[in-house]
This record gives structure tokens, C-alpha cells and sequence, in this order.
């Protein structure tokens, strides 16, 4: 049996664990919001039309920030459409999804809805088609507790409090030729310098988070953030990363490689903006919002004709079904976002329901969780006190996209407060199980309290509507904990999640 060793080192900190890397995304576009998280004649929907058993899976998924309304929905998005009497409120095309807007959901509900499921709301401005006075607005709307026009407007709508959103985006993508009001990097840094230092002068602790390059396969990947940053770099908190992976040509082998795609991303990304701060001599750091990243199998979608010529109410955009191995590359790219939580400090799986989601719904029926919702749940459950990186010692095996690959990756958190610890693994071999030493004696954990792993005979088992807990998590047997050496074997194609004490 193939072999590998991991330590762990309780001084290798790579950094105190921020709940916002746990994040997760909710945009108005196809059945996310409407006949996914609000559908008012359900069987369990509350008073505001929310699915109660959508929050309750929500809860156990154990996302925390949630970035909202968009995505590319709120580069044409008035937020005044969504907020006073419901009958009020105007039907809207919305452009970026060729959709109706009812906007029967808005600030006001959505914020209710993050009390209900225990979310911090992070909100996203319209720098496409609008600018620095509708951002004020929001602003003042959301965030001045009274005594002026906008904090009375909402409070006669019903919200005596005010919502006190911290982090807030300043647009989306704005580098895509998709996006309404798409423009270059130099026209969208002094926008968004603009928009953020007025958005800072009225209230100097927000967080703001500018908009990186779409993706790092852009053509404006690198020069983008260079010259956005330039512009914005004593403004802003963070950078924004758009990541998105699928398997390509039935090219397994290289799709269960795409954290080192994503470690790529990170890397360039920290260089660039570190070139920027040294070049304008800034003590400040600027951290990375890797607020959209998840498994999209976006070629298929483009090739489909769901996103058509009709103007339809929440049509069915998106919705991948997740495999295994889906999932496996998930439990991947989240090991690899802790892994540098140094510098990613945020980060939202996109989406929550329904679109490219961990749980699906059906119109007045069940809700379910796909494949992918295990391996997030569990990590976010898990880890606690500080991320550790450990060392790994593991063979490799051959990719076309990335040569030479680590058979396992791993990453590990520990709790100083509890003495609680866990370290979560992949088995990237299709054939090949791993039998794994690992060292935890730094950790002084003497009882082992969880061992689970996701994986199947077949790696492309998915969870359906007809047939919803075909996958879940499964006990890993023959763990063994003995003078501070953890023996473990990993499954081919597996994610496994250990929790020690």
C-alpha cells in the first residue's frame, strides 16, 4: 500500500481562524432566492415566506457571511426596489440573468432572514449602471441608527434597529465583458477609490472589498489588480478572487489537482498586491476575499439554452448535481483556502441554494443536501482556534494540467482553549488507497472523537431528487491513535475529516 507521513508542528500558526473563511453567497438569480430560500406557500414557510427547512440545513452547514444580492444581479439592482410595502414593490428585468425581478425579497427580508440563520450579512454596491450617491444611500439605509431621512424611512418600514453591515463589496467583476457596466481597470479603480473613501468617511470601520480580475484565466489577471489597487490601495480592506473548477475531457486526474490552480491564484494575487503596497510605501496589508469560489460546470451551462429570450420569474439556472469527486475537490479547496488564511480572510461558496449549491429544494417539496455540503459542514463544525500547516510527505502522481501532483494534501486546526483539534485530508489517487502516519504528539491529543470520510466505489455517485441520500459521510474505520501517531487509511478519491482531543 502506498504510504505517506504528515506532521504536525503546533508553532507551524498560519493563522487565528476568522468564521468569515466559512462564508457563503446568496444572488438573485434563478431559484437561489425564490423557490430556494423564500417560497412563501411551503409547508414550513414562516410569517416572511422563508423556508424553515432550508435555515435549519443552512445552520448545519455552518456558513457565516453571507455576501448578497450579487454577483453579476447587482451591477443593474436598485436596492430602493426592495425595500417598503411588498405590493409596492416594481417588477424589474434584470438583465445580467435575463430574468423578472419581483423584488419581493430585499435588504429588509434578507436581513431577517441572516438573524434566522445566525449570518453576518455582507452587502455588494452597484458600481455598474449607479455609483457613489446610491452607495451612500444604501449606506445611510442600512447603517445610521436614526435622525436622518433614509434611517427614518427604514425605520417606519419596520426595522427600528439599523443593521450595522460591515463588510460591503464595491461591485462585481467589473473586469468581465458580461458585466452591465463592464469597464477598465484604470475607469473602475478611481470609481471604487471614489466610492470607498466616501463610504469610509461616513463610517471609517467598514470593511471594503474591491473587485479583483473575474478569474485568473482573464486576460486582465495580474494587471487588473496591479492598477485597481493603485488607485484604491488606502481605501479598501481586501481584494476580491473569483474561482470556479469542473472536470474537462474526462480529465479526472487533473481536476483532482485544482487546488494547486487555486494556490497559483493566491500566490499572484498576494504578489501583486504586495508590489502595490511596497510601491506606495503603505504599512497596510491587503487581504484577499475570495468571495465566489465552488465546483461550476460552466461549459456545459453556456452550451444549454436555460439562459433564453424569455423574461421568466426564478427559472432553473445552474443547477449542477455533485458527484463525488465534486465534492472531494471541494473538501480540497477549502483545506487550501486555510491553509493561507494569512492572507484570505474571507471567502463565500457560491451559491447557497439551489444555483451551483450544496442544497437543492423543490417547489412544496423536500430539501436536500448534495454531496458537497458534507465536507464544508464538517470543516466548519471542526475547526476551531488557529489554522496549522503541517508537513506532508507523499508520493505524486501525473497530471496533464499540473505535472507532477501530491497524492495528499492536508491541513489541521487547533484549539488551545479546548485542547481540540482535527485535520482534514484528500486522497487524490483513483486506485490506490493511502495508508497515512501522522504525528500529532505537538498536540498532546490522547482520544481520538471523530472519523469520517466521503467517498464511493463510484466517485461520480451523486444525490438526486429521486434519490437524495444515495451519498453522505461514512465512518473511516481502523483509525488508530497510538503515542501521538495517528495511523490512518484514505480511500482513493476520499476527503476525510479527523477530530482529536
Amino acid at each position: 500500500m502506498t504510504q505517506a507521513t504528515i506532521v504536525i508542528d503546533r508553532s507551524a500558526v498560519v493563522a487565528p481562524i476568522n468564521r468569515r473563511i466559512f462564508g457563503s453567497f446568496v444572488e438573485h438569480l434563478g431559484r437561489c432566492v425564490y423557490d430556494g430560500i423564500y417560497e412563501p406557500g411551503h409547508p414550513t414557510a414562516n410569517a416572511d415566506g422563508f423556508r424553515l427547512d432550508v435555515v435549519d440545513l443552512v445552520k448545519e452547514l455552518g456558513s457565516t457571511t453571507i455576501r448578497y444580492p450579487g454577483g453579476n444581479f447587482v451591477s443593474g439592482y436598485k436596492w430602493e426596489d426592495g425595500v417598503g410595502p411588498r405590493a409596492d414593490r416594481p417588477v424589474r428585468r434584470d438583465l445580467a440573468w435575463h430574468s423578472l425581478e419581483s423584488n419581493q425579497v430585499g435588504l429588509e427580508e434578507f436581513a431577517r432572514w441572516c438573524a434566522l440563520t445566525d449570518s453576518e450579512l455582507m452587502m455588494a454596491v452597484n458600481l455598474g449602471t449607479r455609483g457613489i450617491d446610491a452607495a451612500l444611500d444604501l449606506l445611510e439605509y442600512a447603517n445610521q441608527p436614526d435622525g436622518t431621512a433614509l434611517s427614518e424611512q427604514r425605520i417606519r418600514n419596520g426595522a427600528v434597529e439599523p443593521y450595522d453591515i460591515r463588510m460591503w463589496c464595491l461591485g462585481n467583476e467589473m473586469d468581465g465583458p458580461w458585466q452591465i457596466g463592464h469597464m477598465s481597470a484604470d475607469d473602475y479603480g478611481k470609481i471604487a477609490a471614489r466610492t470607498a473613501s466616501a463610504m469610509k468617511t461616513a463610517d471609517k470601520g467598514l470593511e471594503l472589498v474591491v473587485c479583483g480580475s473575474s478569474g485568473s484565466a482573464m486576460p486582465t489577471f495580474g494587471e487588473w489588480e496591479r492598477v485597481v489597487l493603485e488607485h484604491s490601495y488606502e481605501y479598501v480592506d481586501y481584494v476580491s478572487c473569483h474561482a470556479y473548477y469542473q472536470e474537462r475531457k474526462g480529465d479526472l486526474a487533473s481536476y483532482l489537482a485544482s487546488s494547486l490552480e487555486m494556490t497559483y491564484f493566491i500566490e499572484t494575487v498576494k504578489a501583486t498586491a504586495d508590489h502595490v503596497k511596497y510601491k506606495l510605501r503603505s504599512e497596510k496589508t491587503i487581504q484577499l476575499s475570495f468571495d465566489e469560489w465552488n465546483i461550476w460546470y460552466l461549459d456545459e451551462h453556456q452550451a444549454s439554452e436555460e439562459v433564453n429570450e424569455e423574461w421568466r420569474h426564478a427559472p432553473r439556472q445552474l443547477e449542477d448535481v455533485y458527484s463525488v469527486a465534486d465534492a472531494v475537490v471541494l473538501g480540497n479547496l477549502l483545506i487550501t483556502l486555510l491553509q493561507n488564511h494569512d492572507r484570505v480572510g474571507s471567502a463565500s461558496l457560491a451559491q447557497l441554494v439551489n444555483v451551483i449549491a450544496p442544497i437543492m429544494t423543490e417547489p412544496g417539496g423536500a430539501s436536500w443536501r448534495q454531496t458537497t455540503f458534507f465536507p464544508f459542514s464538517v470543516t466548519s463544525r471542526l475547526a476551531r482556534g488557529v489554522v496549522l500547516k503541517p508537513r506532508i510527505d507523499a508520493g505524486t502522481y501525473d497530471t496533464a494540467l499540473y505535472g507532477a501532483a501530491p497524492l495528499v494534501d492536508a491541513v489541521a486546526t487547533f484549539d488551545a482553549e479546548t485542547g481540540a483539534s482535527a485535520v482534514f485530508l484528500v486522497n487524490r489517487s483513483q486506485t490506490e488507497s493511502i495508508e497515512v502516519s501522522i504525528d500529532v504528539s505537538g498536540l498532546d491529543a490522547t482520544l481520538l472523537t471523530e472519523a469520517v470520510t466521503l467517498h464511493d466505489a463510484d466517485a461520480y455517485a451523486r444525490n438526486t431528487l429521486a434519490d437524495q441520500n444515495r451519498v453522505g459521510l461514512k465512518p473511516l474505520d481502523g483509525v488508530l491513535l497510538t503515542e501521538g501517531v495517528l495511523t490512518v487509511i484514505l480511500p482513493p478519491v476520499s476527503w476525510s475529516a479527523l477530530a482529536l482531543n
